[in-house]
Formats: structure tokens, C-alpha cells, sequence
């Protein structure tokens, strides 16, 4: 399996990189922008995500809006629904906005409000449907 963590904070981007390496490979975005580049390289080298675990507030692009540029190349590329990379999205905000603009406008899987539990995001990856 393989995962993408975005996360512009160092402490949390290692904190869920320990997490989840047990069970993918995984790399390593600090924002938006490059979680784009790094999803369309990944679809490039046919070896697309299982997973994107992204912070919403980030410097450059924040997760809301790289979401919906990952879906919208996902389109791009013919991909339906069930074929879309399983997205988490992370945030110290637990406003109902901020829910409404993840699941409803950019198609997220899940969201997480920080800080993170491990057993949490272990449950709430396999209620994705992954195996891990």
C-alpha cells in the first residue's frame, strides 16, 4: 500500500508517519501544492495512493482546495467515484464548516480533529476499506 501524508507541521507529519509505516509506504508533502504534484506524479508512475492523509490548514494551498484539484484530476483521468484515492482529512478545526466543505464539496472519506489518536486513525483508515 502506499499513503500520502500532507501536513505542514514536522512534529505531526513524523507522529503520522510512524502510525501508518507499519502498514504502507509512505511519502511526504508540507502542502497543498505539492500533495498535487505528488498525486499526479504517483498516477504518472502507475502507482497511485491508497491513501492521502491531509491537514486542512496549510501554508501555499491548503487541503480543502488541493481535495477538490485531486478530484478534479482525478475526473480528469476518467476515474469514478469508487475509484478515487480514500482521503482523511486532518484539522485542528471541528467547525461544521469545516466538515461540510470536506465530505460534501471535495468528497473526503473521513475527518480527524486533532490531536490525533493512533487507535482512532487506525479505525478510521479501515473504515475506509483498507486492509492494514
Amino acid at each position: 500500500m502506499r499513503f500520502l501524508i500532507v501536513e505542514d507541521d514536522f512534529t505531526s507529519r513524523l507522529m503520522l508517519q510512524r502510525i501508518v509505516k507499519p502498514y504502507a509506504q509512505c511519502d511526504l508533502a508540507v502542502n497543498g501544492e505539492e500533495a498535487l504534484e505528488a498525486f499526479k506524479l504517483a498516477h504518472q508512475e502507475n502507482q497511485p495512493y491508497d491513501l492521502i492523509l491531509m491537514d486542512i490548514m496549510m501554508p501555499i494551498k491548503d487541503g480543502q482546495q488541493a481535495l477538490l484539484d485531486i478530484r478534479e484530476h482525478e475526473r480528469s483521468l476518467g476515474l469514478g467515484p469508487k475509484d478515487e484515492v480514500r482521503v482523511i482529512m486532518l484539522t485542528a478545526l471541528g467547525d461544521p464548516k469545516n466538515v461540510v466543505d470536506a465530505y460534501y464539496k471535495g468528497g473526503a472519506s473521513s475527518y480527524l480533529v486533532k490531536p490525533i489518536d493512533k487507535g482512532l486513525l487506525l479505525e478510521v483508515i479501515r473504515n475506509t476499506g483498507l486492509k492494514i
